[in-house]
């Protein structure tokens, strides 16, 4: 991908200074998550817009994945959406 456009004007590639600018504050929010265990007003407005939360980038607690596997254990059964609906009293 192109930084710079050299066709006509120099113009910059803003999907990909988007993506870097994104980036570069994802990485600020998470390192300061990571420090302090909390996301400020503006740093919590900005997840919200682009859907993201630093603990995304956590590793999963291995008590959360030993949960998900004795639940792939038990016994499961296939559900069509009316079932769930009634099972919900979405009817």
């Amino acid at each position: 991908m192109k930084l710079i456009n050299s066709e006509e004007n120099l113009k910059l590639d803003s999907k990909f200074l988007v993506g870097a600018v994104i980036g570069l504050m994802k990485q600020d929010i998470s390192a300061r998550y990571k420090k302090t265990g909390e996301v400020t007003d503006k740093d919590w407005e900005f997840c919200e817009q682009i859907d993201w939360h630093p603990v995304d980038e956590l590793p999963m607690k291995k008590s959360y994945i030993k949960e998900l596997k004795e639940a792939e254990k038990g016994p499961h059964s296939k559900f069509t959406l009316e079932k769930l609906d009634k099972l919900m009293k979405l009817e």
